[in-house]
């Protein structure tokens, strides 16, 4: 077994050891990736297998995005102070058994358990593997590796559809298998041809009560929510939502205090950031719900099969690829206020396109319109939207910065999955009865509509600063992420916004400044 070179050589993509380091962390993030798609595409068939309602299915989802999202901004912090690589190598092997966990369930909870387990696993590696090439490569060489990571990963997605909708013909628990034989390959190729690296300015302690409290009270807020869809809100319900509230607010307090916060306070005294984020938050809502919802209605209501549904939104993902780089381009001729307005606007034109999809809707005529309407919005505003997320934040909280980002949009869809069927009248068994589901997927849709609409306001309202803009420059202190900063993105909405490394990211062989 060869050793991995020291870091500080950097590597040069043109040679083997640049692409054997390349393969490992896109395909270490692309199997999370496919996750994130081929799981709604398995809905239906897992729910009819394991007799689960509808709160199953939720829960299904939603464990896995609850860890992700409570511990993304942890696991880069881990990965910074204990090592990239062997915090990568840890998650992939994390997520490689919870997955036959997944796979081998006998009943509901235990997926959904195993589910949560998976989530762990995806927030050690998929910060880890944009930071292993910042630290890896340097120069030139890093913006094409990170060009290519991002390209590439884009393609993972989207072939999550094709790979799950066949897996899913077969059988369901293949979804979760596949990923096993992947896993060990990450593994191989990481330990023989990654070199390892940390980041000696990491904060000095890990901020554990800011993530607790951040997991409790997402945790608490989910349940309540999705238990008020089956049950009703009756005093259990109220508590545990009382109980989330309560752990959220607390967060914001302790993140006050703390000396070495998970999430830096003054990142949001910049209204730019707060507005940027507040968008986010409405648009991922709808784009979680809106996935899930969609592929089930697909299935149970327009009789596709699973292949077919999961392909449904394909050309939302195309779109993204051929056009994200080009619009973010266009942002900083144009600023970004107007895609951020528009984007959403158009976004919500093709939800309410869906409306049309019935018993006998017609891919071509039905669903492909309202899809690539729908991809169309989400193309103007998905890359501005990062670009002025890191815009509004001092250079050395970039990586900070687009971490918060990545978990506002995690947690959005975790809350939106919990609530929009709540408020759209969906629970029960009404997902095998194609009558009551169509109803409630009216409603739904109505509301994720709106949700984009509210975006664009909170977008028109108070996104004022072009890019490229300064932002104002932080007071020095390790934010434990050492990452570098990319200006053009390709990225697929479906996995989130990506995990930036930060600007001020040592070069591989240079000394950082001390803090």
């Amino acid at each position: 077994m060869s050793a991995p070179p020291p870091v500080g050589t950097g590597l040069r993509m043109d040679t083997a050891q640049g692409r054997w380091v390349l393969l490992a962390t896109v395909l270490g993030s692309g199997v999370a990736m496919l996750d994130a798609t081929v799981v709604n595409v398995a809905l239906e068939r897992i729910g009819s297998d394991l007799g689960a309602d509808f709160a199953g299915l939720q829960w299904t989802v939603n464990a896995y995005t609850l860890t992700l999202a409570a511990l993304i901004l942890l696991g880069g912090s881990l990965s910074d102070r204990y090592g990239r690589r062997r915090l990568f190598v840890v998650g992939v092997c994390w997520f490689a058994l919870a997955s036959l966990l997944c796979g081998l369930a006998p009943d509901i909870e235990t997926l959904v358990a195993a589910r949560a387990l998976q989530g762990i696993g995806g927030a050690l590696l998929t910060p880890g593997s944009l930071a292993i090439i910042s630290a890896s490569f340097s120069g030139p060489d890093r913006a094409a590796a990170v060009g290519a990571w991002s390209g590439l990963s884009g393609v993972a997605a989207a072939i999550g559809p094709f790979v799950g909708g066949w897996l899913v013909e077969w059988s369901w628990r293949a979804v979760f298998l596949i990923n096993l034989p992947l896993a060990a390959l990450v593994v191989l190729v990481a330990v023989r041809h990654v070199p390892e690296s940390r980041d000696p300015a990491a904060a000095p302690r890990l901020d554990w009560a800011g993530t607790a409290l951040v997991a409790v009270g997402l945790g608490a807020l989910t349940y309540a929510l999705t238990a008020a869809g089956e049950g009703g809100a009756g005093a259990a319900t109220w508590l545990w939502g009382a109980a989330g509230a309560v752990a959220l607010a607390s967060f914001v307090g302790v993140e006050r205090r703390s000396q070495h916060p998970l999430v830096p306070p003054s990142l949001f005294a910049e209204r730019q950031f707060s507005a940027a984020n507040g968008v986010t938050l409405f648009v991922y809502a709808a784009l979680g719900a809106l996935f899930v919802l969609l592929v089930l209605h697909l299935q149970v209501v327009s009789g596709f099969s699973p292949l077919l549904a999961g392909t449904a939104l394909l050309p939302v993902t195309v779109l993204m690829l051929l056009f994200s780089a080009r619009v973010g381009a266009l942002a900083q001729r144009i600023g970004p206020r107007s895609l951020l307005t528009g984007g959403p606007l158009v976004a919500a034109g093709g939800v309410l396109l869906m409306l049309r999809i019935g018993p006998d809707a017609s891919y071509l005529l039905d669903v492909l319109p309202a899809a690539v309407l729908f991809g169309a919005g989400l193309t103007l505003l998905v890359a501005p939207l990062t670009a002025t997320v890191l815009d509004s934040a001092a250079d050395r909280y970039a990586g900070v910065a687009s971490g918060v980002n990545n978990a506002v949009a995690r947690a959005a869809g975790l809350l939106a999955v919990a609530v929009v069927p709540v408020a759209a009248g969906i629970g029960g068994d009404d997902y095998t009865d194609p009558e009551a589901f169509a109803d409630g997927f009216r409603t739904a849709m109505l509301i994720l509509a709106g949700l984009l609409a509210a975006g664009a306001l909170l977008a028109v309202l108070y996104v004022r600063r072009p890019l490229g803009h300064d932002a104002p420059e932080a007071p020095a202190q390790p934010s434990g992420s050492g990452r570098v900063r990319i200006e053009e993105r390709t990225q697929c909405p479906v996995a989130g916004p990506a995990v930036h490394p930060r600007d001020d990211a040592p070069a591989p062989g240079a000394r950082p400044a001390s803090s």
